[in-house]
């Protein structure tokens, strides 16, 4: 017999409550991005011959793409969905650093905390596409920890943003910019002003992240955080309880993919969100997706549980994308429309 407390399923029937209040206090509701930020190339092609040279195909390059990527995309995402936005974060001076710069002057994105920083490489990753099919990505990128000096000016940028914000989210990829110190700091402030501070978590040990308001690993994440696999809902109940005490959070959401999204918050029973049942297309960017539509209903004042449900529709939306994609208020009003096709939760 289970000793802990069942997986309660979440009703999508606060929907349309939740969509309209969105609408109406997203243009007010500004949020701070801070993180890894990135530099995404999509190089397009068609494969007609297998190379002589090693048994690979060649692909015949016949369109690039540029998009910005990581802390980028949630800030990019926030922006699609109508929510006024601000950037902070850390690029090379390269070539790199003048194509992310540009893309995020044609985006609403405040990138004034986005600073310099000589000594590392843009992160940059280049995605080979035939045939609607990935053939490789090459990645080109520092994980070193920002230098001192960089960091500090990292801290005083994001810390002076969040003074004119309703919610936050760290973006952390691993490469680097996200530290103990600065999340420290984010923490401090956020929790002084009353300010919702969500994480996108990377790496096993969340203790970095204590303090925060909300931590959102995937499954695989969850099980590496947790140190040991997540084979069913009791598995998924211990290994919550062990990140939330590390992390000292007050809820936790463990996106699951085409599974769905669990969410856990400290006197509550868990709640699941059923995914919505649509064709995947590319998951690229798909959790910033829902940490973005999370953020924003955090700032508007959401329940978090309809957040969570808010964050799902996003999700279910923007896997039928290809590569890096956002989704807007819009879409997600017509397919709230069209009806709810939900996945069998197995």
């Amino acid at each position: 017999m289970s000793t802990v407390p069942a997986i309660e399923e979440a009703s999508y029937s606060a929907a349309d409550d939740a969509l309209q209040q969105l609408i109406s206090r997203a243009p007010g509701a500004r949020v701070l991005v801070i993180g890894d930020v990135m530099l995404d190339e999509f190089a397009s092609g068609a494969v007609r011959r297998i190379s002589p040279e090693a048994p690979v195909p060649i692909v015949e390059i016949t369109g690039r793409r540029f998009v910005t990527g990581g802390a980028a995309n949630v800030a990019a995402n926030l922006a699609a969905l109508g929510a006024p936005v601000a950037l902070s974060g850390v690029t090379g001076d390269d070539d790199a650093a003048g194509s992310f710069y540009q893309l995020l002057g044609s985006m609403k994105v405040d990138g004034s905390g986005v600073l310099r920083d000589a000594s590392r490489p843009t992160s940059r990753k280049t995605r080979i596409v035939a045939g609607g099919q990935q053939i490789v990505r090459i990645d080109h990128e520092s994980v070193a920890p920002l230098p001192e000096t960089v960091e500090t000016r990292l801290i005083a940028a994001a810390t002076s943003a969040l003074h004119n914000c309703n919610a936050c989210v760290i973006s952390d990829y691993g490469k680097g910019v996200i530290s103990a110190r600065l999340v420290a700091a984010l923490v401090a402030e956020s929790q002084e002003r009353a300010v919702p501070l969500l994480v996108d978590p990377k790496g096993h040990d969340y203790r970095k992240y204590a303090g925060v308001s909300l931590v959102t690993p995937n499954l695989k994440e969850a099980e590496h955080a947790a140190g040991h696999p997540i084979a069913n809902d009791d598995d998924m109940i211990l290994a919550a309880a062990r990140i939330m005490q590390t992390a000292a959070c007050s809820a936790l959401l463990i996106t699951q993919g085409a599974a769905g999204m669990t969410l856990f918050r400290e006197g509550f029973h868990p709640l699941h969100s059923t995914a919505l049942a649509h064709q995947v297309f590319d998951v690229t960017g798909a959790g910033d997706t829902v940490i973005a539509m999370l953020a924003l209903g955090m700032a508007c004042d959401l329940p978090i549980d309809d957040a969570m449900l808010m964050a799902n529709i996003a999700a279910g939306i923007v896997v039928e994308k290809p590569g890096t994609a956002t989704v807007s208020l819009d879409e997600i009003a017509r397919l709230m429309q069209s009806g709810y096709h939900l996945r069998p939760r197995s």
